[in-house]
């Protein structure tokens, strides 16, 4: 399940906040998020950060964090858990598509969560793309497209019906590694694993964890 990437979802925020989030903690997902961030440093903005469960775990090395979250109660969550974190970090409001940040001002980005329910992958990418230095790169971990085309058949139905509106903007079966690479990412890890590991496997259990480098000489 997604954190919520638009605006005015009072009711979804409240339930992520209070019950999504710490069920993800308890199947395991700190571990995904410590080897999401492990290796930044310098300058990174997060996108979609919700209420702030990657901070604890961003290096020391990272000299600033820019977290955007367009969702009010999440964003004013994420506010609150910056103010005791070692890394020095800003939480905003934006969105993925319009990312508050000038061209090629950060080392990295991260986005954890939040490409499955983003209105526009594509241009949400494109603006990672943009606020990236030359070289600079993407950590991503997200819940994509199943292997298996009776899932995939099963994802399509979900997303076409219930699951958006129930699960604030979510899609389970979006091809996010190749919205990645159209991007103009170059993919340099890849990991892709089910998560919650559970015996019946749910639509939003595919997942990918890995890195992207914007090449150095991609335009703008």
């Amino acid at each position: 399940m997604a954190k919520v990437p638009a605006r005015g979802r009072p009711v979804f925020s409240r339930v992520y906040a209070k019950y999504a989030g710490p069920a993800l903690e308890k199947a395991g997902v700190s571990e995904h998020r410590r080897r999401l961030v492990a290796g930044l440093s310098g300058e990174v903005i997060e996108i979609g950060a919700g209420n702030g469960l990657n901070f604890p775990f961003y290096p020391p090395a990272v000299s600033r964090l820019l977290a955007v979250e367009p969702e009010p109660r999440l964003r004013a969550l994420a506010g609150r858990r910056a103010d005791g974190m070692v890394v020095r970090t800003e939480v905003v409001d934006g969105t993925a598509e319009r990312l508050p940040a000038p061209d090629a001002s950060f080392d990295a980005a991260v986005v954890s969560l939040a490409l499955c329910s983003v209105a526009d992958p594509a241009a949400a990418l494109a603006e990672v793309h943009r606020v990236l230095r030359p070289g600079g790169r993407l950590h991503f971990f997200e819940h994509v497209r199943a292997d298996s085309p009776r899932m995939r058949t099963v994802q399509r139905l979900l997303d076409a019906t219930v699951w958006p509106p129930l699960c604030g903007g979510c899609h389970t079966g979006r091809d996010t590694l190749g919205s990645i690479r159209a991007a103009g990412f170059d993919v340099t890890e890849l990991d892709r694993f089910r998560f919650p590991d559970t015996a019946v496997p749910t639509p939003a259990a595919t997942h990918i964890l890995g890195t992207a480098v914007r090449p150095p000489g991609a335009a703008r």
